[in-house]
């Protein structure tokens, strides 16, 4: 990969104006909103004018005004935004006024090209407004049902009825754009198998592997890891399960870092299952902490089902550890089993058990090769890849390889 041109110099391709909406961003905490913000910081970095469409932290419209995300300056649009009262942060814009804001804020701003990162609400709105006014439009989807499902409060009817409708929606969005990526091959394949659109391009969320410190080396405690939002679909009831199966001989303990609604419930579970005094719930960790556990970790593991790719599990690999992963969706396509970790049937506790013991009893000259192989996984998703892939298709020019 070739180092880009620095604004100055005089190969430079011209500096874009670019509008991001998100229905999800600082400072909420999911892996939608992180790939937003470090999206909108590196085209900032590369000499770009970076405007950001996001719902604000209360009912009130603020003025544009400059934020300061991921160490760069850009310019936030905050829409007044309605807290989801199932959800434990989770604000949305009233879907009947997203097109009003979308025109004032495409006015005001008037982008080179639009980059959607959610066709429910915000993006909606702006890819059928800028597509009025022949602005490309680029759409990236991070969505699947199963992190909506728990936060709907309806029915199991109604919930398969409202998905259809949302999936219909989104084909009529998406069918507005220049391009339509997600952040895998396996999560491209299950897009356009699920609204029947084809060409969705892979493009990794991308993380700096510069901010993270591997120590390649053998623990002196077993210590687990998981990060991720404390809800159904992450599986990590599966986790406690898995660990209270582990060998007490293993003297493992447990580190579970963000918030979420299930909380209390896992809290509780790991008192039921004996395990209350090997299990650390953080909560959410600054980055310095987490990078931080991230380093004395001995293995990350994970049990979610619903990943379209799973940013907590590419910090791992930059942090040198091996991943016990579901094989579900797009995990496997960052574990590959027995080489940087290993995968499990999802929901199986006492498979993962069975995996999280392979990698605490691995010899030093195993563990280290796991580690490697993690370091060496994640190399194609360092962000510049990801940054390259997205000017390219702002500009509509040939993808790089």
């Amino acid at each position: 990969m070739t180092t880009p041109a620095t604004p100055d110099s005089p190969d430079a391709a011209p500096r874009l104006t670019v509008l991001v909406g998100c229905d999800t961003f600082a400072p909420d905490i999911n892996g939608a909103a992180r790939f937003a913000e470090r999206l909108s910081a590196g085209l900032v970095e590369r000499g770009h004018d970076v405007h950001v469409m996001a719902p604000n932290t209360a009912y009130r419209r603020s003025r544009p005004g400059t934020e300061v995300v991921e160490g760069q300056p850009m310019t936030l649009h905050r829409l007044p935004s309605v807290r989801w009262p199932p959800h434990d942060w989770l604000r949305f814009v009233w879907p009947w006024r997203s097109k009003h804001y979308a025109r004032k804020v495409l006015d005001a701003v008037k982008p080179d090209v639009v980059h959607i990162q959610s066709h429910i609400v915000i993006g909606r709105g702006l890819a059928r407004e800028a597509r009025k006014r022949g602005i490309p439009i680029v759409a990236t989807n991070h969505v699947m049902a199963e992190n909506i499902l728990d936060f709907t409060t309806l029915p199991d009817a109604l919930n398969q009825v409202v998905v259809k409708l949302a999936w219909a929606d989104a084909k009529r969005t998406f069918a507005l754009t220049r391009a339509v990526t997600t952040p895998t091959r396996k999560a491209a394949d299950f897009l356009e198998s699920t609204i029947d659109i084809h060409g969705v391009i892979p493009v990794s969320c991308g993380i700096d592997r510069r901010n993270y410190t591997p120590r390649l080396a053998p623990r002196e405690s077993n210590r687990i890891l998981f990060v991720g939002r404390l809800t159904s679909e992450k599986g990590i009831d599966v986790l406690l399960n898995a660990v209270a199966q582990l060998d007490p001989s293993l003297d493992v303990t447990l580190d579970i870092v963000g918030g979420g609604d299930q909380r209390k419930n896992l809290e509780h579970l790991a008192e039921q299952l004996g395990i209350g005094g090997r299990v650390t719930f953080h909560g959410h960790a600054s980055e310095d902490d987490l990078r931080s556990l991230y380093s004395r970790a001995s293995v990350f593991a994970i049990a979610s089902i619903a990943e379209l790719q799973s940013i907590a599990t590419m910090e791992a690999m930059a942090s040198g550890l091996p991943v016990v992963a579901a094989d579900a969706v797009a995990l496997p396509h960052l574990v590959h089993d027995g080489e940087n970790g290993y995968l499990f049937e999802p929901g199986d506790a006492a498979e993962m058990s069975a995996r999280l013991t392979d990698v605490l009893t691995a010899d030093a000259e195993e563990f280290l090769r796991m580690q490697q192989a993690s370091l060496d996984g994640v190399m194609v998703h360092d962000i510049e890849r990801t940054l390259d892939t997205f000017e390219a298709l702002y500009r509509g020019t040939p993808l790089p390889e």
